[in-house]
């Protein structure tokens, strides 16, 4: 049992929560000790690696990652893929199938796969390989087969994709435009066929100007979902907060890489080095090439920037839960899982639970 200031769907009590995988019972009690703020774990859709660990690498490299991020309040995670020739994302994904089939021991729940490529716009790949290719059903449900999909990143705008949106949303698939050289008019038409989301909103897609609004005045003129990452350096804090007035379910991301709780230097992003440095990751050339971000930092960021608690953690629990359709997670209510990050003062986290079990903090 826990007390302290807890947030409910129906809003803050202070009070008791009761719980063994699942929670038991939410119980008010004006006397219980406030000094403690209990929110539902946060839910990370976009994760690369952590730890000096890449998914990419595949064997159990899920597993690492998935214990890395746990200790900062994550308690599930879609492990996320690159760009990159077929054997090596059928090796990331044979890596993660065991890993979403039982979760580490002191790690987050991996929920399925973000692929994030190789579908994409070769002009607007940022840190990704260019090793682009067309989708085609046949390949997606090749990789399905080996490991759930339940994000998949495209540039709608490449021949045979948009028509390929509306059988991906079929097999369950959020289908979300990233990494795309496509206008607003494209964007749109995405949309229309199925598209869910957007990955990694602003970066990696055609902007906006009042002459041409681009994927990004698609994305603020008409989506319901959408991925930011809210480090404070992909996105600056005026985009952000046009972003969080226009589309009305925002959530963040991390796209944490290899680099996130490591020292400065050399790491490897699929096939790619970066290079961590004051607090972010880049490619030699100077291009951003994801992030060192934590959800425990991107709560105290939303924060920050003057979202109130329960909206910044909405942002990082609720959100991204409903947009996969997780109804028993994001939530603490009786009958959810018991995904639980207790916060201190500061908003750091000093107890995580996954599915009612305690992690170990102890190596943050």
């Amino acid at each position: 049992m826990l007390s302290g200031r807890i947030l409910t769907p129906s809003g803050w009590i202070t009070g008791t929560i009761t719980f063994d995988q699942r929670i038991v019972q939410i119980q008010e009690d004006p006397a219980a000790d406030s000094a403690l703020t209990i929110l539902p774990g946060f839910i990370d859709l976009h994760v690369h690696g952590a730890a000096g660990v890449d998914i990419m690498e595949g064997g159990n490299a899920g597993a690492s990652v998935a214990q890395v991020h746990a200790r900062h309040g994550t308690t599930a995670l879609l492990g996320t893929t690159l760009t990159a020739k077929e054997p090596s994302i059928l090796r990331a994904l044979q890596g993660l199938a065991g890993v979403i089939a039982e979760r580490p021991a002191n790690g987050a729940r991996m929920l399925g796969v973000h692929l994030e490529g190789p579908f994409l716009n070769l002009h607007r790949l940022g840190a990704q390989p260019p090793d682009v290719v067309q989708a085609s059903l046949a390949l997606v449900q090749r990789f399905h087969a080996i490991a759930p999909i339940k994000v998949l990143t495209m540039a709608p705008e490449i021949p045979g994709h948009l028509e390929l949106i509306p059988q991906l949303a079929a097999m369950g698939i959020r289908v979300q435009i990233g990494h795309s050289a496509g206008t607003y008019d494209e964007g749109v038409a995405a949309l229309k066929a199925g598209v869910s989301g957007f990955t990694h909103l602003y970066n990696g897609m055609t902007g906006m100007t009042h002459y041409d609004p681009g994927m990004v005045g698609a994305a603020l003129a008409h989506a319901e979902y959408a991925e930011i990452i809210p480090d404070l350096q992909h996105v600056a804090k005026g985009a952000l907060r046009a972003a969080l007035r226009a589309i009305p379910r925002l959530y963040g991301v991390t796209d944490a890489t290899s680099a996130t709780g490591m020292p400065d230097g050399e790491y490897g992003l699929g096939t790619q080095r970066v290079y961590k440095c004051l607090g972010c990751v880049r490619l030699a050339t100077g291009s951003l090439a994801g992030s060192v971000l934590t959800m425990d930092q991107a709560l105290r960021n939303f924060v920050e920037l003057g979202l109130d608690l329960a909206d910044a953690s909405n942002r990082l629990s609720l959100y991204p839960a409903d947009y996969l359709g997780e109804s028993a997670r994001g939530r603490l209510a009786p009958g959810a899982w018991a995904d639980i990050v207790v916060l201190d003062s500061q908003l750091q986290p000093v107890s995580v639970f996954v599915e009612g079990a305690a992690i170990d903090l102890s190596t943050r």
